[in-house]
């Protein structure tokens, strides 16, 4: 069943809001640069967001929604039970995608979340935002057979989002998919599995006794 009119200019808006986002930052963010990205005549997205304020939280709502779709979408394709190399295949699948398909999302979703700091009502809609997408990632994780703990998806979505921050400002290099491979089994099964570590564990400074470990 379709969205009611009202509903479908919402999440139109909200859409126009993550692509002023993802290009101009949260300062290019206006009711006509809104207005602009959606294609919709001046003056409809303060009609619909009073205040920038409104604006970043429909952002933020509309964000988790369409991350939550996704996840709903990717059971389809990894409908488990999945074991750690299914779980890397997951997460590399999901941040490529991310980072290509969905860019201009997850741009805004940066620009946000460094916005956040300067803004308190605005992080509590992140922290809030934050707490749902666990819950969702939790119950995925169920779906395909992984016995993970909050905790354990607590952490790596924070990794993931570091992980998707450095392929999205370009650091990885221009190969987004090996890139995300790798970072994707390094989330799995630790640094030492995507980075050779013997010359480090066995590097020997001078003046000491003998070799350090690279967790010294």
């Amino acid at each position: 069943m379709a969205p009611p009119p009202n509903l479908r200019r919402r999440r139109a808006l909200a859409d126009g809001a993550i692509e002023v986002l993802a290009r101009d930052g949260v300062h290019g963010l206006s009711h006509r640069a809104v207005d602009e990205a959606a294609g919709v005549p001046a003056g409809t997205a303060s009609n619909y967001f009073r205040s920038r304020d409104a604006l970043l939280q429909a952002v933020t709502e509309r964000i988790l929604e369409l991350h939550r779709a996704d996840m709903e979408a990717s059971t389809a394709v990894f409908p488990g039970p999945v074991d750690r190399d299914g779980l890397a295949a997951l997460l590399a699948a999901s941040l490529e995608h991310c980072a290509t398909v969905h860019r201009s999302r997850y741009l805004a979703a940066c620009a946000l979340t460094l916005e956040a700091a300067r803004r308190p009502a605005l992080q509590r809609a992140l922290d809030a935002m934050q707490a749902r997408a666990v819950d969702y990632a939790l119950a995925h994780h169920r779906l395909v057979g992984l016995a993970t703990t909050r905790e354990d998806v607590e952490t790596l979505t924070t990794m993931f989002s570091g992980a998707l921050f450095t392929l999205l400002t370009g650091t990885a290099g221009p190969d987004i998919g090996t890139a995300a491979r790798t970072l994707a089994r390094a989330l799995v099964d630790g640094i030492r599995s995507a980075v050779p570590l013997a010359a480090v564990g066995t590097e020997q400074r001078p003046g000491a006794g003998g070799p350090r470990s690279a967790a010294s």
